[in-house]
C-alpha cells in the first residue's frame, strides 16, 4: 500500500504526519511534541510536512526548528520532511507573500532552520492574489535549478493553477484539503489529474481540521462503520482517503503520541465498497 513519490522511484508509508498542531496555539510541551515525532517515526512515517509559518506570533520558524531538533535527536536524516513558504504572520496573521524576492529569502531561511544544503520537497503555501502566479512558480522553479529544491510542491491550488504550475516547472506533490466533509477535488477531478500526471495528492485536515473533527466524532455512519472493524472513526475517515486513490497520501495533525500511533493503524482498514460508498453520500460542510 506504499505511496509513490510523484514521479520519483521513493516509495512512502501512507501516512505523513502533519506537524502543524505541534507549534500553533494550543502546542504541547516541547517533550510531548518530540514525542509525538518520535512515535510518528516508530509507526512507519516517512513524511512529515511543515511549514515556515507554523509557529505563534513571536516565533516564525519554531516548527521547522523543532523538527529539526527532533530528527536530528533520534538520527532519523532519512526522513522526507516537506516545508513550505510564501505565507508570513504579522501580528499573528495568516497572510499571503509569494514576491519572488520574499520566496526566496523563505526558502534560505528554511534551509537554514531544516539545517540541510537541500531542502527535499518545497511547497508554495498558497497562490499571493497580489502576485502573478507564473512569477511564483518562475521563482520555484530557479530555486529548483540551482540546487536548492529537489522537488516542487503547491499547496491550496485550483486544477487550473496545478496545470499551469506543471508547465513551468515538474511538480511533485499537491497538499489541498480533503476529508469526507471536503470531497470538492475528488468530485472535480483534481484527485485523478494527480494520478494521471504522477503527482502526490497530500491530504490535508485528513480527520476534519480543528472544525470538521467534532463533527466527524460524532458522525453516526462514520460510528457503525468504525464499530464493525473495531476502529475509530478517524482511522475509518483515513482508511476512505486512502482507498479514493493511490495518489492520496493524508497528512493527518497530531499532538499526542496516541493520535499519529492511531491515525498510522488505518493502513491496517480495508472498507467494503458499500462502506466506501456510504461516506461518499456524506454531505460537505
Amino acid at each position: 500500500m506504499q505511496r509513490a513519490l510523484g514521479a520519483t522511484s521513493r516509495q512512502l508509508f501512507p501516512i505523513g504526519l502533519g506537524a502543524m498542531p505541534l507549534s500553533i496555539a494550543g502546542r504541547p510541551e516541547p517533550e510531548q511534541a518530540e514525542a509525538t515525532i518520535a512515535a510518528a517515526l516508530e509507526a512507519g512515517v516517512e513524511l512529515i510536512d511543515t511549514a515556515d509559518c507554523y509557529c505563534l506570533d513571536d516565533d516564525f520558524g519554531h516548527n521547522e526548528r523543532l523538527v529539526a531538533t527532533t530528527l536530528r535527536r533520534l538520527g532519523r536524516q532519512d526522513v522526507l520532511v516537506s516545508t513550505k513558504g510564501g505565507i508570513v504572520r504579522p501580528d499573528g496573521r495568516w497572510e499571503s507573500d509569494a514576491r519572488p524576492a520574499a520566496l526566496r529569502a523563505a526558502c534560505e531561511a528554511s534551509l537554514r532552520r531544516l539545517q540541510c544544503e537541500q531542502l527535499p520537497l518545497y511547497h508554495l503555501h498558497a497562490p499571493d492574489p497580489q502576485v502573478p502566479f507564473i512569477d511564483s512558480m518562475g521563482e520555484l522553479a530557479r530555486l529548483r535549478e540551482e540546487g536548492k529544491i529537489a522537488a516542487v510542491g503547491l499547496s491550496n491550488v485550483s486544477r487550473e493553477q496545478a496545470e499551469l504550475a506543471q508547465r513551468i516547472v515538474p511538480v511533485t506533490t499537491l497538499q489541498n484539503r480533503c476529508n469526507v466533509y471536503a470531497k470538492q477535488d475528488l468530485r472535480n477531478g483534481l484527485v485523478k489529474w494527480c494520478e494521471q500526471q504522477r503527482i502526490t495528492y497530500l491530504a490535508y485536515s485528513a480527520v476534519g481540521g480543528h472544525n470538521g473533527h467534532v463533527r466527524l466524532r460524532d458522525d453516526e455512519v462514520l460510528k457503525t462503520i468504525a464499530n464493525r472493524h473495531d476502529t475509530s472513526v478517524f482511522c475509518v475517515a483515513l482508511a476512505w482517503l486512502l482507498a479514493k486513490s493511490p495518489a492520496v497520501l493524508p497528512i493527518p495533525g497530531a499532538s499526542r503520541p496516541a493520535s499519529i500511533r492511531a491515525s498510522a493503524s488505518a493502513t491496517g482498514i480495508t472498507l467494503s465498497a458499500d462502506e466506501i460508498a456510504a461516506i461518499d453520500a456524506l454531505p460537505d460542510q
